[in-house]
């Protein structure tokens, strides 16, 4: 009798974590859909300037961006001048890229998301996002820690195997207040920390408490990094899917 006692007491014990944990899991991806709907909203349009820092050189790209949910987005290079019209668009699945220099649409293949964005430290999937947060990776949260004065979770994300995301694990800082993104580490499949991303100068823009400046610095180039400034942003803007189509790739303005 005391032998089946302490059985179904293992047996509850069990469940309690068993629970515990996919109560852990669902926390996780909980702050973190609501960290995309802070930083993203259900659509928006956005001004921004990317900085490129090189030990003998910057350069810098103006450029605009529209998405709708997790399926469109649409960046469109406004300056300088060579590169102007430069277009990526992402609708559903696929990939897009538009060269106006030579007027070829180009569709983009997983092998190419690991790439640098236009010889910048961000890949092409950091800006048009082919890997979804949510369902491309398991999640949970590791720790609280004091981070730029905040309170944060540290979230930890993994690939899951049928994905095609080149790091092998990302760590994620997430304000516990506001669910404003502060800080992201990116580490190789042998635990090496590949890049950081900080998320900086926070306060109103369209009508929400954002990070302005998104700072990306690789672990292993010194002297290196890519800033981008947000200079204007608007959430939650009515626009059509249509907008997100090969066609406006060419021409949108």
């Amino acid at each position: 009798m005391k032998k089946n006692k302490t059985l179904q007491l293992l047996a509850l014990l069990m469940l309690f974590l068993s629970t515990k944990a996919i109560n852990g899991q669902e926390n996780a991806a909980q702050i973190i859909r609501k960290m995309e709907e802070r930083m993203r909203g259900h659509s928006s349009y956005s001004e921004l300037t990317m900085t490129t820092v090189r030990p003998r050189y910057t350069r810098e790209i103006s450029m605009k961006s529209w998405s709708k949910g997790d399926d469109y987005s649409l960046i469109l290079v406004t300056a300088p001048a060579r590169d102007k019209g430069t277009a990526y668009l992402k609708r559903g699945n696929e990939i897009w890229n538009y060269v106006p220099n030579i007027d070829r649409l180009i569709k983009m293949p997983p092998s190419m998301m690991s790439q640098s964005w236009m010889g910048s430290d961000f890949s092409n999937d950091d800006l048009v996002r082919e890997s979804s947060t949510i369902d491309d990776y398991s999640h949970r949260v590791l720790r609280k820690e004091t981070i730029q004065g905040r309170r944060a979770w540290v979230l930890e994300l993994i690939p899951k195997p049928e994905s095609s995301i080149v790091y092998g694990k990302v760590l994620m800082w997430i304000c516990k207040d506001s669910y404003v993104q502060l800080k992201i580490e990116n580490y190789d499949e042998s635990d090496v920390l590949v890049s950081t991303i900080l998320f900086k100068e926070i306060k109103n823009m369209g009508g929400r408490t954002i990070p302005t400046v998104l700072e990306m610095i690789p672990a292993d180039r010194r002297n290196q990094k890519t800033i981008i400034r947000y200079e204007n942003a608007r959430f939650n803007i009515s626009i059509d899917e249509d907008f997100f189509s090969i066609q406006n790739l060419k021409n949108v303005r």
